[in-house]
């Protein structure tokens, strides 16, 4: 099974006061005003907020899957490749993960 940048991008508008907008060349995502996730070269990967104990846990365990880009080394973020995900259920989960670290409590909280 293969994910998109389009299934990225329909998850992720799915989620409350999410906005796609382009910047840096690329789609971003944020949500209450708060990046969570880009879609870079060529919306063959995704970048998301994950904290650096467990992004390097992560590029660890699934080089294939998970790694850091070099301008991101000092930053609470980590490159997924689309292609290495299982299936769009990994996808939610990473997606999920992300927006809940930039959305408001109060988002946070009535999605719970």
């Amino acid at each position: 099974m293969s994910v998109t940048g389009n299934d990225v991008r329909q998850l992720a508008l799915s989620l409350p006061e999410t906005v796609e907008q382009f910047a840096w060349g690329m789609p971003i995502f944020r949500v209450a005003g708060k990046l969570f996730l880009t879609l870079p070269e060529e919306e063959t990967s995704m970048a998301v907020r994950c904290p650096i104990v467990d992004r390097d846990e992560l590029v660890v365990a699934e080089p294939q899957k998970f790694w850091i880009a070099a301008h991101e080394a000092w930053n609470a973020w980590v490159r997924v490749r689309l292609a290495a995900l299982e299936d769009r259920d990994e996808l939610r989960d990473i997606v999920l993960d992300s927006w809940r670290q930039a959305a408001p409590r109060h988002l946070v909280e009535a999605g719970e």
